[in-house]
């Protein structure tokens, strides 16, 4: 049912915002409800959670939906929902496909933390993403309107709607506030991966995942000491963003499903 609600919240016009918005919002609770179950083990004869590639870029997708449904409530964001509505389709059908394997025991007691700390530090870094996709676009927007007032003259209107409800510098601020957020969070994470981890492996995994720390570490740095913004940082969020999906999904992908070599978590 929540991929029905994504597909057909996809497949309704922009220019129908109500209804995409209405199908959008159902199959983000009918996709709570999926992942609700593969977490808990409800209606499986053995408890315990899913852990697999598709999984976890479900519970991504569906923390960034989470994030779009929050902020639509106080401001009007346009452009997005198709694009979140396919997204969201794209992870619950790879949920399907591939749900992963059922791990009912954590090797540490700390374990579950140290997932859960991953998963959120995904679903901040994706909104990040999600709104450095729309900063671009409203600063392309912006620098497109300038031009024929340029040519016209200084005092010339821009004819064309805003790309985004939100103003440029509003969203520069909500998205340097999720990468500071999923920073904190992702260093949490592999902290306790590090701590816990017996023994500590530089795998994949682990070195893809501290390469896309360090690019948002350098990304904060450059931030606070130069003053970086616009698509100079944008870049830094979407390259720390691939390294992480690298880290995980990328990596859990070729193994489970190219390989067919199931990896722990």
């Amino acid at each position: 049912m929540a991929l029905l609600n994504y597909a057909v919240a996809a497949a309704v016009a922009e220019r129908a915002p109500g209804g995409l918005r209405w199908f959008l919002l159902a199959g983000w609770l009918l996709h709570a409800a999926a992942i609700g179950i593969d977490t808990t083990g409800i209606g499986t004869q053995v408890q315990g959670a899913r852990f697999g590639f598709a999984p976890a870029l479900s519970v991504t997708l569906w923390l960034v939906i989470s994030v779009y449904v929050a902020e639509s409530r106080s401001v009007p964001i346009s452009g997005v929902r198709r694009a979140l509505a396919v997204l969201g389709a794209i992870a619950v059908l790879l949920a399907l496909m591939f749900p992963g394997e059922l791990r009912p025991h954590a090797a540490s007691r700390w374990a579950p933390i140290h997932w859960v700390l991953g998963i959120a530090s995904y679903g901040l870094f994706g909104a990040a993403v999600l709104h450095a996709a729309m900063l671009n676009r409203a600063d392309r927007q912006m620098r497109l309107n300038l031009q024929p007032a340029r040519l016209v003259g200084a005092g010339a209107p821009s004819s064309a709607a805003p790309p985004t409800g939100l103003p440029l510098m509003r969203l520069e601020r909500l998205t340097f506030r999720f990468v500071s957020a999923g920073f904190v969070v992702l260093s949490m994470a592999i902290f306790l991966g590090w701590l816990f981890a017996s023994p500590w492996r530089w795998d994949h995994k682990v070195v893809f995942s501290i390469l896309g720390w360090l690019v948002y570490a350098g990304l904060l740095a450059g931030r606070r000491r130069f003053g970086w913004r616009g698509p100079q940082a944008t870049r830094w969020v979407y390259t720390g963003a691939v390294l992480l999906l690298l880290a995980y999904v990328g990596s859990r992908f070729v193994m489970e499903v190219l390989l067919n070599r199931p990896l722990g978590v």
